[in-house]
């Protein structure tokens, strides 16, 4: 299955941090779920590879069909990155662009606007540093260095 958030609709807010190479630890707050963790095997994009960015969406929409569609995501989210960048598309505009895979080899991605990420500042970074290291810490013994397969995945 694979779940494109509405559109990013309901993405409320986050932060992911890279700062380990071959993790991606953090926190994302989706509508009528609340805050997901997340612990991902890889890294972001060379745009923005080794930093935390934050995320503020500026089209959030707190509705019911939240509910019936991503209510039953798993928390914490545990897999693979597959494409985490600011700047995804040399054709495109630069926009915020997170995309992952769980184990359980459910696919999960959303867009943001222009301007609704950001690379975090050292004050931002220091305020984040105790929620990346107790999902570092969480997490950590529940990631498999089992490779995801390559089945194909009928979008919703």
């Amino acid at each position: 299955m694979a779940q494109k958030f509405g559109n990013g609709r309901w993405v409320r807010e986050g932060f992911l941090d890279n700062r380990i190479d071959g993790t991606v630890v953090g926190q994302v707050v989706f509508a009528a779920v609340g805050p997901v963790d997340l612990y991902l095997r890889g890294n972001f994009k060379p745009d923005i590879a080794g930093e935390v960015i934050r995320f503020r969406n500026s089209r959030f929409e707190d509705d019911e069909m939240a509910g019936h569609v991503i209510g039953d995501m798993a928390n914490p989210q545990i897999g693979t990155v597959n494409l985490i960048s600011l700047d995804p598309h040399p054709n495109l505009e630069p926009h915020p662009y997170i995309e992952w895979f769980t184990l359980n080899e459910d696919h999960y991605r959303f867009q943001l606007s222009a301007g609704d990420a950001w690379v975090v500042s050292d004050e931002e970074r220091l305020a984040i540093e105790e929620e990346s290291r107790r999902i570092r810490e969480t997490l950590a013994d529940q990631v498999s260095d089992r490779p995801r397969s390559k089945t194909e995945s009928e979008w919703i």
